[in-house]
């Protein structure tokens, strides 16, 4: 699928160069940025997401480094501690970030209460908080989440860890974020929440129609390569193909791949600065 500007949202960078955090709960295989550069040709994307992986803690440089590799066509999320200095989130601005990652699951290094503050000082940098948690549990955070200054992104189809119908509390929960002004989701990952399994994801995919047809101007793709601790790993084309089967129109396909990634990550936007207090 060749389609000028498409994006992919959401893909980790695994590289033997980098040691891994003491809070890693895994050791990944290596998945350098060029063994992405040959998924990306044979999506026929030219932009990629690269978000911080939970191994690697707060040292952000193997995002950064494939950041870099991968070109203008790439942004990043990133994990930061909480007393980090606007320098340094300048400078992170600079080498292409554009949010912060909130891990709600074993790994995860930043805490809840932790979000919303985060959330204000990145909102002037139009970064967006990028949230992985169990979907089921979003109604008990849906107060401070829709209060948020930045935009929101979250991850994987809401993750629900355990089945999920259209009259559960959590999708619920989920699309009255959508309906406010700065909640995004990725279309990504079915068999993060699928019981059944491949090839069709029975049981998920009307999340899927639901979320595209309803928010058309909230989705996003993403691949989740390289697909940590899925096996057997999934093949991207395919997952690809299984998410646009389910959108209702070119239309939409095209904002899902192109303009809604391209609003949310900045890809046509000059160069942003935090404002100093005097």
């Amino acid at each position: 699928m060749n389609v000028e500007g498409a994006c992919d949202c959401h893909i980790h960078v695994y590289d033997e160069g980098y040691p891994l955090a003491k809070t890693a709960t895994f050791a990944p295989p290596p998945a350098p940025a060029s063994a992405y550069r040959e998924v990306q040709r044979a999506l026929g994307f030219s932009r990629a997401i690269v978000v911080q992986p939970t191994g690697y803690g707060f040292d952000n440089r193997c995002t950064l480094a494939a950041i870099a590799q991968l070109g203008d066509g790439a942004r990043g999320i990133a994990v930061v501690a909480p007393d980090i200095g606007d320098d340094e989130l300048q400078r992170l601005h600079d080498a292409g970030i554009r949010g912060v990652r909130f891990m709600m699951l074993p790994g995860g290094v930043l805490p809840w209460d932790e979000l919303a503050d985060m959330s204000a000082r990145i909102a002037p940098l139009g970064w967006n908080i990028d949230l992985q948690l169990d979907g089921h549990t979003l109604p008990q955070h849906e107060p401070m989440l829709a209060r948020l200054r930045s935009n929101l992104v979250i991850d994987h189809l809401g993750k629900f860890l355990a089945p999920v119908t259209s009259q559960s509390e959590g999708f619920a929960s989920l699309c009255r974020l959508l309906d406010g002004p700065r909640c995004w989701i990725k279309l990504s990952a079915p068999y993060e929440s699928s019981r059944t399994g491949a090839p069709d994801f029975d049981d998920v995919s009307w999340i899927v129609r639901t979320l595209s047809a309803r928010f058309p101007e909230r989705g996003v793709w993403a691949s989740n390569w390289p697909h940590p601790n899925v096996t057997p790993v999934p093949d991207d084309a395919r997952m690809l193909e299984w998410t646009m089967r389910l959108v209702e129109s070119e239309a939409i396909r095209s904002k899902i791949l192109v303009d809604n990634p391209a609003e949310l990550y900045g890809f046509q936007e000059p160069a942003m600065r935090l404002r100093r207090c005097s």
